[in-house]
């Protein structure tokens, strides 16, 4: 595997890390702001950003479907597949980890 894949690892890893602790805490400043609970909807808004959080890490529902299409085709190969699942596992890693910090800091379980 090339080095650039490796940044695109790391890259998605903290994007999608960053839309979901980026999300949560401006999101608490609008129910902060409304009269709500800031640490419930801080909860709330982490496990309803997870999906967004990948598709934003991946670059977008299509151009993923586009590249696992091309290497399922007659001149794909099986490491195109291997890179596009560690990508997906990558910003899966990156939600989890910011979801553990949200957890952490607001001192709740997220499920």
């Amino acid at each position: 595997m090339e080095e650039r894949f490796f940044a695109s690892l790391i890259h998605c890893f903290f994007i999608a890390f960053g839309v979901i602790i980026g999300g949560t805490i401006i999101g608490s400043i609008g129910a902060f702001a409304t009269g709500d609970a800031p640490f419930a909807e801080m909860s709330r808004l982490a496990r309803k950003l997870r999906i967004w959080a990948i598709v934003a890490a991946i670059g977008g529902t299509f151009d993923a479907i586009e590249n696992l299409e091309k290497s399922l085709g007659p001149d794909g190969s099986a490491l195109d597949i291997l890179k596009q699942g560690l990508l997906i596992l990558s910003a899966m890693g990156g939600v989890k980890g910011a979801m553990l910090l949200i957890g952490w800091l607001i001192q709740e379980e997220i499920t």
